[in-house]
This record gives structure tokens, sequence and C-alpha cells, in this order.
């Protein structure tokens, strides 16, 4: 609920002080408002980490660089400021010393179903497909959602994620035969 309320005021502020479309940028690609496009930069996000929490903040930062550079408001800048800076969340996290909550069971029993519950609240995902987005790795989640959700073609995804087209179709083909094998090996999940 926090999080949903948090993702409003960012939006409201957000249109507040920001044209909301940019007339460079084709009819089919242009966003309809700046909460359109923040939401498409949320779900974006939301696949590369698979987190709500992360997502946001990935988000936030996004959109803070978009404005501090004054870049141009379009969603193809957003993703490809989005993806950036989830990679830079990552690499941090790779270097920043953490500590295990397994030293520590009753905090990890309640961070579990903290997490479980306002994820729960946050994204209303079918159980099922979100147990199969769980088993995929970030960059096979985010070209799934671009493709699947957003409606790209490889050759903009390519550009989005900066890769070639030819790598975009052998990821989007090997992230459709991992899901129907996920599918294929967990018959129950189709049916919950």
């Amino acid at each position: 609920m926090e999080s949903r309320m948090t993702r409003s005021r960012v939006f409201a502020q957000a249109t507040e002080t920001v044209p909301t479309t940019d007339e460079s940028v084709p009819n089919d690609r242009r966003a309809g408002t700046l909460e359109d496009l923040l939401q498409r930069g949320y779900r974006f996000a939301f696949s590369l980490t698979h987190d709500a929490a992360r997502a946001e903040d990935v988000l936030q930062e996004a959109w803070v660089s978009v404005l501090r550079a004054r870049g141009p408001h379009t969603v193809g800048y957003l993703f490809a400021t989005i993806r950036s800076r989830f990679v830079d969340q990552y690499r941090r996290e790779l270097i920043a010393p953490t500590e295990s909550l397994d030293a520590h069971p009753h905090l990890a029993a309640e961070a579990e179903a903290t997490f479980w519950t306002e994820r729960c609240q946050s994204v209303p995902v079918h159980a099922a497909l979100h147990r199969a987005m769980a088993s995929l790795r970030p960059e096979e989640r985010a070209v799934l959602v671009l493709s699947a959700v957003e409606g790209y073609t490889a050759r903009e995804i390519g550009e989005l994620l900066d890769a070639p087209r030819g790598t975009v179709l052998s990821l989007m083909h090997r992230t459709r035969v991992k899901l129907r094998r996920w599918f294929q090996d967990n018959p129950k999940e189709e049916k919950s």
C-alpha cells in the first residue's frame, strides 16, 4: 500500500513540472502522459529487479537522471536510463558487504513475511506466472516484458538494451523455450 502511495506521489510531482510529450518521437512510441511513461518505466524496472521497492528506486534514480540531463521524455531514453541504473545498483551490491539473515532467524522470518505480503499487494500477478518469471534472469525478463507487454520489435529492444538484433532474437527464443519448459515441468502451476 505504501509503495502505491509513493509511486502516486512521484507521478503527481513529475506531472506538475515536466511536459508530457516529445514531438520528435513517432506517435506509436510517444507516451500519452507522463504518468503513462512512468508506469511503463516502472514495469520495465520491475522486470529487471523483480522487486517492487527496488524497481521504484531504480525508476526514481533514472527519472532524476533524465531530468538533470534534460534528456528527452521518451520511453526509449527512460528505458535505457533505467537499465543503466539497474546495472549500477547491481554492481554496487556486488561490492557492498552484506550480513546474512541466517545469523538472525527472527529477522529472516519477519523479512520473508513482509516481502511476500508487500509483493502480493503491490503487483497483482497470477501466482504461477510470477513464479515462472522469477525463474528467469533479469535480462530474460527485460526482453520478455519489452516484447510481450510493451510491444517492441527485436530491433527496438536491441537499441534500448544496446545489443545486436540477433542477440535479442536469440534471447527471446531461449526465454520462451525456458518458460515453456517451466510450465511443462510444473503442470499444476497452469491451473492455479
